[in-house]
């Protein structure tokens, strides 16, 4: 199948972009158009207008810096994963992206358009609701900042609005005391994940602190778990209070039981992770 007709506009600037979004309600933009160029092709979407943003050099860049590193939206998933900005200050980042699909997909697919589609089974979602990272959202009036804990709705559905464009996220830089874990179980690597886990902490000593479990592929969206949060701080396993904090729903890939089964093995394994020193 082919996609249906549509007109083409590459912007210069972002100042660009927001015209040409004001002008075109219905437009999309084209970043990495890893998953846009395949709900093109299915005829899933049919905009009249694509709005090429590749040439936005200013979305590429990864700066660490005041105890946070930003990451432009236009940033490639392979760039970000060889960024040694990316291994030293945001680890969890850089444990994730090897799962992310496959090597071509990384080669175009970019932070921003992972975070903006917000895939429920996607890795980098959950990653930044893990690290309490934010997202940077540019429109007519300016600049804002929104909390990851308030950017993701629902099923593909975040707090980017009318006229909006996603610039970049910033997560906390990792510290001495931080600690993170990464796991996901899928059927081949590079598929979707049944079900993962994106961890991040603080050692206090030998406990754990400000735990953060970010779960995907269990809901319409990355979902906390907030009960199995503080069940770790006190040095439980946490298994019991996921059963309270999760409520999967089946589909193709595995039922709802496995899916709350092979919730409690991530937990157990990124727990085991938390606990090393980083």
């Amino acid at each position: 199948m082919k996609p249906a007709p549509f007109a083409y506009a590459k912007a210069r600037s972002i100042d660009d972009v927001i015209a040409l979004m004001a002008e075109h309600a219905d437009a999309r933009l084209l970043a990495g158009g890893q998953s846009l160029i395949a709900t093109l092709n299915m005829r899933l979407s049919s905009p009249p207008l694509l709005i090429d943003i590749n040439g936005l050099d200013n979305l590429k860049r990864i700066a660490a810096k005041d105890g946070t590193v930003q990451i432009g939206a236009l940033v490639r998933h392979a760039e970000a994963e060889a960024s040694p900005d990316i291994a030293r200050h945001a680890p969890l980042i850089a444990r994730a992206l090897p799962h992310v699909a496959h090597p071509a997909i990384r080669n175009r697919g970019t932070i921003g358009g992972s975070i903006a589609f917000a895939d429920p089974a996607a890795e980098l979602p959950a990653c930044l609701l893990a690290l309490g990272g934010e997202v940077e959202i540019t429109n007519a009036t300016g600049a804002r900042a929104v909390a990851a804990d308030d950017f993701f709705k629902g099923l593909f559905e975040t707090a980017i609005g009318q006229g909006d464009i996603l610039t970049a996220i910033r997560v906390p830089a990792a510290r001495a005391d931080s600690r993170y874990g990464f796991a996901e179980l899928a059927r081949r690597h590079g598929d979707y994940a049944l079900v993962g886990l994106a961890a991040a902490a603080r050692a206090d000593g030998k406990a754990l602190k400000d735990v953060r479990l970010a779960f995907f592929g269990v809901d319409a969206r990355p979902v906390r778990a907030r009960g199995a949060e503080t069940a770790l701080e006190r040095g439980e396993d946490g298994i019991a209070a996921l059963a309270r904090d999760l409520d999967p729903h089946g589909d193709v890939q595995a039922s709802a039981a496995a899916k709350r089964h092979l919730a409690g093995v991530l937990l157990r394994r990124v727990a085991a992770q938390l606990a090393e020193p980083r």
